[in-house]
């Protein structure tokens, strides 16, 4: 009697919640899919498949799942070299790696990235989108680069000027812009109360009124009348192509990009209200069983995105009921009321996207990262560049690269001083830290200083580790020198971690 006390008290809330959700989500499925080259119906699909499905799976049940702008670049990209026809292959092997990956409870592992990976990564995808969705705000054609994108600008500029074509391009133009300006207006200036109605959905309706009232020639949403339209099954045949390696990494980088964003915005999610925490094991594993679905029915691929998620915990929401709501919710509008979607104009989404864009650019975290040092702002901006200039899994690739380097370089901090000792020709070379092949050159120059007939101890306990190109060059020194008189006593007592190789006795080396 009380969980149905509970549930009836709890139902209104999840109600409100989902559609403010819902809301939030339908400009962005619908944005998100022609910022992957993609129609606006397969946006929706994956909306409602990570509404339904993925959000009656999920272990963390106040997030929500569907098409991420984080992907979109990748998915412009796989489109382009591959075909549509091959990212429902690509996504089904994603989609189970994951799904394999929240079996073998490998979630944590996912949540390992370096957030100056992370947040190089948002920001060059934020700049990539913003470049691209510029050209269809004024109802151009994106280019399939960013470099090409930022040089091809003016050309699509100038061809939406009334003075120089007889083009609709400005038209569309000022309803993107339009669209950028209530988003804008409206962060800053909406009352408390109505903070739930989220700025995308008012700036996008807003322009399709304008369009309509002033009969605008623009281009608008192609969604079907029948969503069952939108579905391209999966064929087996296409399954037999995943045999070349370029599919097979594509698919492997798909996976990776997913569950780190889907994990660490559950983090986020997590951090946002005090009720139930993630299991991202069982997080992943949904995630898994979503995107299979959605490369079965040849949609896009979604991943857990914290723009829904926050504005659902921000709505009022406690369980898993408002993001399987919200998922209904889209699915009843599209069935309903695809006529609807049919007047939006294509540059008021592109106009959502552009913002969207813009706030994946974080300045607020890479200045966070400067009290790590500079490093981290370096791999940020490195990140971002790579992704900018070449494509998202270089710069990704590049960004693991340069945290394993730093990394490498912080463990190989080595302390060295030669010092001497009351006892006449005996000296002591002090060394803390872990001696690795990174500092035999300043090793090397230490025992080079050092007089012949010396009797030279090396106390290894205060190295966390040792390896073997160290020990090679003491004992070698050991061995020259003990033709001029001097010795090398290695002392291995309380030696912290092992020391890789043998601790040898050889002429003129004493242990």
């Amino acid at each position: 009697m009380v969980n149905k006390t509970q549930i009836k008290a709890a139902l209104p809330r999840e109600l409100l919640a989902s559609v403010v959700v819902f809301l939030v989500a339908l400009p962005l499925c619908m944005g998100i899919a022609i910022a992957s080259g993609m129609p606006p119906a397969k946006g929706l699909i994956t909306g409602i498949i990570g509404g339904i499905v993925v959000g009656f799976l999920a272990g963390s049940p106040l997030q929500v799942s569907g098409p991420a702008a984080g992907l979109a670049v990748l998915v412009f990209e796989l489109v382009r070299q591959h075909g549509v026809a091959m990212l429902g292959p690509i996504l089904l092997l994603a989609g189970l790696l994951q799904l394999l990956a929240g079996r073998l409870k490998l979630g944590c592992w996912f949540r390992v990235t370096a957030p100056a990976v992370v947040y190089g990564m948002l920001a060059g995808i934020g700049v990539l989108i913003v470049l691209s969705q510029m050209h269809v705000m004024f109802d151009s054609a994106p280019q399939p680069s960013g470099v090409d994108n930022l040089l091809g600008f003016p050309t699509t500029l100038v061809a939406a000027l009334p003075l120089e074509s007889a083009g609709n391009g400005w038209q569309a133009g000022a309803l993107g812009l339009g669209t950028i300006a209530i988003m804008w207006g409206w962060e800053r200036l909406r009352p408390q109360r109505l903070r739930f109605i989220p700025g995308a959905l008012l700036g996008v309706a807003a322009m399709t009124a304008i369009s309509l009232w002033l009969a605008l020639p623009v281009n608008r949403v192609q969604v079907p009348a029948d969503l069952s339209q939108a579905i391209d099954w999966l064929r087996p045949d296409d399954l037999l192509k995943l045999a070349d390696p370029t599919l097979l990494v594509a698919a492997f980088a798909l996976a990776f990009i997913a569950s780190a964003e889907t994990l660490l915005s559950a983090a986020a999610v997590d951090r946002m209200h005090s009720g139930q925490r993630s299991d991202f094991d069982r997080e992943l594993s949904a995630q898994g069983i979503g995107n299979m679905l959605c490369g079965v029915l040849g949609a896009l691929p979604m991943t857990g995105v914290i723009v829904r998620s926050s504005a659902n915990v921000q709505a009022g929401a406690q369980t898993r009921a408002s993001a399987i709501l919200h998922g209904l919710w889209l699915l009843a509008f599209v069935v309903a009321l695809s006529s609807v979607l049919q007047q939006i104009p294509v540059a008021s989404l592109a106009g959502v996207l552009v913002y969207t864009g813009v706030k994946l650019v974080d300045f607020k975290a890479f200045r966070g990262l400067g009290r790590y040092g500079r490093m981290p702002m370096f791999t940020y901006a490195a990140t971002a560049l790579a992704i900018i200039f070449t494509d998202l899994l270089t710069g990704v690739l590049l960004g693991f690269a340069l945290t394993l380097l730093k990394l490498a370089l912080k463990a190989a901090r080595l302390k060295i001083n030669l010092v001497m000792l009351d006892k006449p020709g005996h000296m002591e070379l002090r060394l803390g830290g872990a001696a690795t092949f990174l500092k035999v050159p300043a090793l090397a120059q230490v025992l080079d200083s050092v007089p012949e007939g010396t009797t030279l101890h090396v106390p290894l306990g205060n190295l966390s580790y040792i390896d073997h190109s160290c020990l090679e060059l003491l004992e070698d020194w050991g061995r020259s020198g003990a033709a001029k008189g001097s010795r090398l006593v290695l002392e291995q007592r309380r030696l912290k971690r092992r020391v890789e190789g043998r601790l040898r006795t050889t002429a003129g080396v004493g242990v």
